[in-house]
């Protein structure tokens, strides 16, 4: 199982965001994946950095994979965001990952006036974008006409190190054919768990992930304490709360029922003493354990 951190780049500075995704790097994360939203959802007041500009930052300064949980089509035309990742993949040496969907806040569309907000219509415009995205990733010259984008004789260069991996984020059937399509990795919605078994037939050979949010109990600590001020923070809805043997158990079991790939979403906002215990006493253990 690959553990991420899933780090939305708000809250604290960049600096300070530097100094924890070194830290979780260290600890045996995999990498780290940042929120893409216009403004912070249920925290329109608060600060927020680019995604991709923190991406290019975190690219440039850390190791491990840098992406996205994900990315909103509708915030940037297809030839913006291809040459934005050949330019990340190349500044990281090939650990830039391109994840993508069709959005997940619709207000948010309303509010800045970037789309449309109806499902059918923002999925359709997903189906383009990566269809021009890729078509453009090959070098050659692209024309394409469809409802949502144009292209005559469009190139870009240079090309992708290698395959720039693609995750989708979603639930829906055409969602789910994008994925069988494009992806590499399949991020499931945590509320949809109950289906994750059928719809994982329907993925081709897409691996599977899932966002979790997670209040990690260090040994010595007052669980009470932390319990409280992490439900404050987060809802209980993908919420899982334990001490070292907890989540290990729970983490293998996610293994065991497919999932291969873990967003860990630290109620403490991945505080740098967290994240280390954490990965030596959770993320090895259940390493080990496969």
């Amino acid at each position: 199982m690959e553990f991420q951190l899933f780090l939305p780049q708000m809250r604290m500075s960049l600096p300070t965001m530097l100094q924890r995704v070194d830290a979780a790097i260290d600890s045996g994360f995999d990498g780290v994946a940042l929120m893409d939203h216009l403004a912070p959802p249920l925290a329109e007041n608060r600060p927020m950095w680019d995604a991709m500009i923190t991406a290019a930052w975190l690219g440039a300064n850390t190791t491990g994979t840098v992406g996205h949980l994900v990315l909103c089509d509708s915030f940037r035309h297809p030839a913006v965001l291809a040459r934005q990742a050949v330019t990340l993949d190349h500044a990281t040496s090939g650990r830039f990952e391109l994840g993508i969907g069709w959005g997940s806040v619709p207000t948010e569309f309303e509010t800045f006036g970037v789309g449309d907000t109806a499902p059918r219509a923002r999925v359709d415009r997903l189906t383009e974008t990566l269809e021009v995205v890729t078509a453009l990733w090959s070098g050659e010259r692209v024309s394409y006409s469809g409802r949502h984008h144009t292209l005559s004789g469009a190139q870009q260069l240079p090309t992708p190190i290698g395959r720039i991996p693609i995750v989708i984020g979603g639930s829906g059937p055409r969602t789910l054919a994008l994925v069988a399509r494009f992806a590499d990795w399949w991020n499931c919605p945590i509320h949809r768990l109950r289906r994750f078994s059928e719809m994982r037939e329907q993925i081709g050979g897409a691996r599977s992930s899932i966002q979790q949010r997670v209040t990690f109990i260090p040994e010595g600590s007052n669980r009470a304490a932390i319990t409280e001020t992490a439900l404050r923070r987060f809802s209980n809805v993908g919420h899982v709360i334990g001490d070292a043997e907890e989540l290990t158990e729970h983490f293998a079991a996610r293994a065991a029922a497919g999932i291969e790939r873990i967003y860990v979403w630290m109620s403490d906002f991945a505080l740098p003493e967290t994240v280390s215990e954490f990965g030596e006493t959770v993320i090895a253990p259940t390493r080990l354990a496969r």
